[in-house]
């Protein structure tokens, strides 16, 4: 799996997260949920939001190396 192939994974399953989250608040609406929320699923997206612009940037990267380092 290249890296745009893996970024895609990676951001389809962020989406697929916070949609299931939004389905389970609609009956899940307690201290608890926010706690839950707050504690695993925020620190959970901002990391996956993380890695997915290393992700890009690793991409940007891997594009110059090769066209700098290809077969000539």
């Amino acid at each position: 799996m290249g890296v745009y192939e893996g970024r895609g994974a990676l951001s389809k399953a962020l989406k697929q997260l916070e949609n299931k989250w939004a389905e389970t608040k609609m009956s899940w609406d307690d201290s608890r949920a926010r706690e839950f929320e707050d504690r695993f699923l925020v620190p959970l997206q901002q990391d996956l939001r993380n890695a997915v612009g290393a992700m890009d940037q690793l991409a940007v990267l891997l594009t110059r190396i090769r066209s700098e380092c290809g077969p000539d």
